[in-house]
């Protein structure tokens, strides 16, 4: 496991892309305070199923339940928006919807992460990081 990543948004999301497509149920990644956030709102709004926090050093390990044993997962696609060489910006009215509704954006704002829908609804715009669906 590696210690060391340059885009850890980009890493999370191609480790439970990978643990989808394979039909592992849990993952094993190194922790951050911005992927526990991101983990948070995917658990909050269904499409992981739970994650835990480990504590180690020098970095704890963020345990990521991406499905029951045996069942299918609940995640379709996820997507980084963002990239460190192109940062996507949106403003409250112009924040993207996903597969009509169906699917959800993943922001930062300046009150921490949230959906699009959450951010359309407190009038705010930020960093869209991710796409879910």
């Amino acid at each position: 496991m590696s210690i060391q990543s340059t885009d850890q948004i980009a890493d999370l999301a191609t480790r439970i892309r990978n643990a989808v497509m394979v039909g592992k149920s849990e993952i094993l990644v190194p922790t951050s305070k911005l992927k526990e956030q991101v983990v948070k709102v995917l658990a909050e709004n269904g499409y992981i199923v739970k994650y835990e926090v480990e504590e180690g050093s020098p970095r704890g390990i963020l345990h990521v339940s991406v499905s029951e044993p045996g069942k299918n997962a609940r995640l379709n696609e996820i997507v980084k928006v963002s990239k460190p060489g192109r940062r996507v910006y949106s403003g409250a009215e112009d924040i993207p919807t996903v597969k009509s509704g169906r699917g959800m954006v993943i922001i930062s704002t300046s009150k921490g992460l949230m959906t699009g829908r959450e951010a359309k609804k407190q009038h705010l715009g930020g960093e869209i990081l991710m796409k879910v669906w």
